[in-house]
């Protein structure tokens, strides 16, 4: 069995791509400086480094240390909204972080590269369906790093032979695949929503007045489980030396506004309620929907869940964790 490192597996994606991996024989490791992340969601038995993928040190240590076949970098900072606030941390962890990771592998010899990347690379589409060929502008510095740190990986595949690096490009990651790991973002939607109604909250919309169907912002929301599954079929791919597109978008194909995730928490949790609305958050765009047929065809990608399943999920994992 190989194995695969992956930054950030303490946290909610990366917990569960580790769990794809056992589950599809590959061995993982992680490092994970916890910022965000749980040690408890990291599974019993899987090594685990706490440091910071800024580390490069410790990094090329972990990758020598378990004979590494790749990384699946997930670690990051990923909110866009408050990027926007905070530039200079936001590049730090995701353009100077990636680098790190990037020099740590070619420290170690270690040839394979996932990267968890963003469909916030993309702004404000000006079509309805992005494809992978679409322009890239983003909107926040949030995703700006996530363009660089896919450029970073462009050139250092330019640069040095053997090297293979794959991004995959998601925009809200949502759900769980198991009640061990939940969502604990303070600022994604879904944890946001059901934390609120926990409390006896109202949940709250910001912005009303978009150019969409209903005027919330419309987005693509795919569930992590599946999510995690292509990223260990593009791990595999990798090793198995196929050839692979630069980016893939994990996209649903259609989108789904916040109003009718609003109405589905309604529906699922059996709590009725109006939600509160709020003012626009900086740097969100109104509607951003990718394609996801590439992705299909090389990486296993496909929708698995209902926006109900989804949110049922996300509301199982977050109750089994706890009172809030």
């Amino acid at each position: 069995m190989t194995t695969w490192l992956v930054t950030g597996g303490a946290g909610y994606i990366g917990a569960h791509v580790v769990r794809a991996l056992q589950q599809q024989g590959l061995t993982p490791v992680v490092l994970d400086n916890l910022s965000s992340g749980m040690a408890c969601f990291v599974p019993a038995g899987v090594p685990f480094t706490e440091a910071d993928i800024l580390d490069t040190a410790a990094v090329a240590g972990v990758l020598r240390e378990h004979d590494c076949a790749g990384v699946i970098h997930v670690a990051g900072y990923k909110y866009a909204g408050v990027s926007v606030q905070r530039p200079l941390h936001t590049y730090a962890q995701n353009v100077t972080g990636t680098a790190s990771v990037l020099t740590a592998m070619a420290d170690a010899g270690v040839q394979n590269l996932v990267f968890s990347s963003s469909a916030a690379v993309y702004g404000t589409p000006s079509s309805d369906l992005v494809t992978e060929d679409s322009a890239n502008a983003p909107e926040s510095p949030y995703g700006e790093s996530k363009l660089i740190g896919e450029w970073l990986i462009n050139d250092q595949a330019r640069a040095t032979a053997g090297f293979h690096g794959v991004s995959l490009r998601y925009f809200n990651v949502v759900g769980s695949a198991t009640l061990e790991v939940y969502d604990a973002s303070p600022h994604n939607l879904f944890p946001l929503v059901i934390e609120a109604l926990l409390e006896g909250r109202t949940p709250r919309i910001n912005g009303v007045d978009y150019p969409t169907e209903d005027g919330t912002c419309v987005r693509d929301y795919v569930h992590v489980g599946d999510l995690a599954t292509s990223h260990v079929a593009a791990a595999r791919a990798l090793e198995a030396g196929r050839e692979l597109r630069p980016a893939y978008n994990l996209g649903s194909g259609k989108g789904l506004s916040v109003r009718q995730i609003m109405d589905s928490m309604a529906r699922v949790t059996g709590i009725d309620f109006t939600p509160e609305i709020g003012e626009r958050r900086p740097g969100d765009p109104a509607r951003i929907v990718a394609d996801g047929k590439a992705a299909a065809a090389d990486l296993e990608w496909k929708m698995s869940y209902s926006v109900d399943e989804m949110v049922a999920s996300a509301w199982s994992a977050r109750k089994a964790s706890g009172p809030a």
